[in-house]
């Protein structure tokens, strides 16, 4: 059965547990934003050829403890990464790719791979949240919202120095977003289909001229999880080519399906 072979929250917190952070914040550079007030400036961090690299130096706080995990992070919109969580000594023992359509998880000391949608239910049986692919793209990018722009309704209200814009697509989950001037997101809340908060993501520490923040906060609403995010070597580069983001079995290795 496929949930005797998953990873359990308890492995998945083992796993990150053995973990080490380390290095310090670098340089960040992403050349000239859209202007202020522009609709790209107001819309998005990141373009779709835009392609975002990083170290991801994580803290992972649970009713167990404290977790911190330093992982390789690939991005693009709307909804490719790839994750390959770094160990102290020797090569990732935790790699996930994911694309619009199929995510890939591949644990090497396990000898198991799994393939199946990118929701957050199915990557919620590998990790402590049950953010989709989408949404991971969407707050780790500084973007205000994964929806299309085409039938969500965009409400914008002046609150002090902030601008509070109100995304709603029905039926469906909606969001609040508080932005900077120039397009910058300094917070954002998300909310279920009967407007009740699921989480909230705090952005600080963006460098001058640059759409990306460098710390993210991500705090759940129902439970004491929180993820707070910290980038070091990032650059952000144009690419087409999406096979980064694919990922197959090994050989004499069975993929389980998710789904």
């Amino acid at each position: 059965m496929i949930r005797r072979l998953l990873l359990s929250r308890h492995s998945i917190l083992f796993v990150l547990m053995s973990l080490l952070i380390c290095g310090c914040a670098g340089k960040l550079f992403v050349g000239t934003p859209p202007p202020a007030g522009s609709s790209e400036s107001m819309n998005r961090s990141i373009e779709k050829k835009d392609r975002l690299i990083a170290l991801a130096h994580m803290d992972l706080h649970t009713a167990q403890g404290h977790y911190p995990v330093r992982a390789a992070l690939v991005l693009q919109r709307p909804s490719y990464l790839r994750l390959e969580i770094l160990p102290v000594i020797g090569t990732p023992d935790f790699y996930l790719t994911a694309s619009p359509d199929r995510m890939s998880i591949f644990i090497p000391s396990r000898a198991e791979f799994y393939s199946g949608n990118p929701s957050g239910e199915n990557l919620a049986r590998f990790l402590p949240w049950a953010l989709s692919i989408e949404e991971i793209v969407m707050i780790l990018s500084s973007a205000r919202s994964p929806f299309d722009d085409q039938n969500v309704a965009n409400d914008r209200y002046q609150e002090g120095n902030l601008i509070r814009v109100e995304l709603k697509k029905p039926p469906g989950h909606s969001q609040t977003v508080w932005m900077e001037k120039n397009g910058r997101v300094a917070k954002l809340v998300r909310y279920d289909s009967d407007g009740k908060e699921i989480y909230q993501v705090r952005y600080a520490d963006y460098m001058e001229d640059s759409p990306l923040a460098k710390s993210i906060r991500i705090q759940w609403a129902d439970s004491p999880i929180s993820v707070s995010v910290k980038y070091s070597d990032l650059k952000v580069e144009q690419a087409t080519d999406l096979s980064v983001f694919e990922l197959t079995a090994p050989a004499g290795i069975k993929t389980i399906q998710l789904d």
